[in-house]
C-alpha cells in the first residue's frame, strides 16, 4: 500500500482530485481515477487530476474521468491548477501557463487575501469544422438537423479540446424545462449518437436574454456535473452562432453550481470563474 497526499479542490461544483506530481509519481492514473472517485467507497469526485512537470510551459495538467478515460482539456480543472500552482509556491506570478492534451493554455490570476480567488482562462479558438470536432459532419454544425433515440433534433457542435453538442429546449419541446429534464436518460443517448466518433459531451440551453444563458450538461465518460467550462464555452459560441448573443460581450452562463462569464470572439474564448479548496487529506492505495 502506497499512501498519496491530495487535494480536493472545486470549480463551481466540478469537483476533481489533485495530485502535485512534481513530487509523486502516479503509475496507473486511470485505474485511480475509477477507484477514488467513486462517492461511497473513495474519496469523491469527477474525476482526479495530475498536475505535472512541463518542457514547454509552467505545468502540465492531465484530468481522467470518473470512469477512467483521460479527458483533453477541462475548464474548471485548469482554474483550479492554477490556484494550486500559485498558493503552493510552485509559481510565484499571476500569469501563467499550463500545458494540457489541447495546447497550452494562458490563465490570469486573480487574488483575494494573497491567495487565488478567481481565474480567467484563454480556452484558444473554438473549433467549428465538423470533421475537426469530431463529428460525422462537414463544415460548420450550426442548427443540424440529427434523430438520437427516435427524435429529431437541432443540434450546433463546438470542439473546445473536446467535443460538444449543444441543444437548445425551445427545439425540443418534449424535453420539458432545465429543472425537469430526464438528463440522465436522454444524455446518454448523445454521448454514444452514431453521429460522434469519440463519443460527445452534450449541453441542454436555455436562453434568459442575450447576455445570460442556462445550461445542464452530461459529460462523457461522468454522466452530469455540477459545471462544465468547456461546456459553458461551446454553449456561449453556439448561441452567438445561432444568432442568441453577441460576439464580444460577456455571456453569464448558469449552471447547477454556479456561473461563469465567457467572451467569445474571433481569437479565442475566455473563460472567467471561481477556484476552491474543499481539503486536503492522504489516501492509502
Amino acid at each position: 500500500m502506497t499512501k498519496l497526499s491530495f487535494t480536493k479542490m472545486q470549480g463551481i461544483g466540478n469537483d476533481y482530485i489533485y495530485f502535485n506530481c512534481f513530487e509523486t509519481k502516479i503509475d496507473d492514473p486511470n485505474a485511480l481515477a475509477v477507484k477514488l472517485s467513486d462517492r461511497h467507497f473513495g474519496i469523491g469526485g469527477d474525476g482526479i487530476v495530475l498536475i505535472c512537470p512541463s518542457d514547454v510551459a509552467d505545468a502540465k495538467m492531465r484530468m481522467f474521468n470518473l470512469d477512467g478515460s483521460e479527458g483533453k482539456m477541462c475548464g474548471n480543472a485548469i482554474r483550479c491548477v492554477g490556484k494550486y500552482l500559485y498558493d503552493n509556491k510552485i509559481v510565484n506570478k499571476t500569469e501563467i501557463s499550463v500545458e494540457t492534451l489541447s495546447g497550452i493554455k494562458y490563465l490570469q490570476l486573480f487574488l483575494k487575501d494573497g491567495k487565488v480567488d478567481t481565474v480567467k482562462v484563454n480556452m484558444g479558438k473554438a473549433e467549428l469544422d465538423g470533421r475537426k470536432i469530431p463529428t460525422t459532419f462537414d463544415g460548420k454544425v450550426v442548427s443540424k438537423p440529427i434523430t438520437v433515440d427516435g427524435k429529431e433534433y437541432k443540434v450546433t457542435c463546438v470542439s473546445m479540446g473536446n467535443p460538444h453538442c449543444v441543444v437548445y429546449l425551445k427545439d425540443a419541446e418534449w424535453l420539458g424545462s432545465l429543472d425537469t429534464l430526464d438528463i440522465e436518460k436522454v444524455g446518454v443517448k448523445f454521448e454514444n449518437a452514431e453521429y460522434f466518433p469519440d463519443r460527445v459531451n452534450t449541453e441542454f440551453i436555455e436562453i434568459i436574454d442575450r447576455t445570460h444563458i442556462k445550461m445542464r450538461v452530461w459529460e462523457r465518460g461522468s454522466g452530469e456535473t455540477l459545471a462544465c467550462g468547456t461546456g459553458a464555452c461551446a454553449s456561449t459560441v453556439a448561441t452567438v452562432l445561432n444568432g442568441y448573443a453577441d460576439k464580444g460581450r460577456d455571456i453569464t452562463v448558469s449552471l447547477r453550481g454556479g456561473d461563469l462569464v465567457i467572451n467569445y470572439t474571433d481569437d479565442c474564448v475566455m473563460m472567467t470563474g471561481k477556484a476552491e479548496v474543499v481539503f486536503n487529506g492522504e489516501v492509502e492505495v
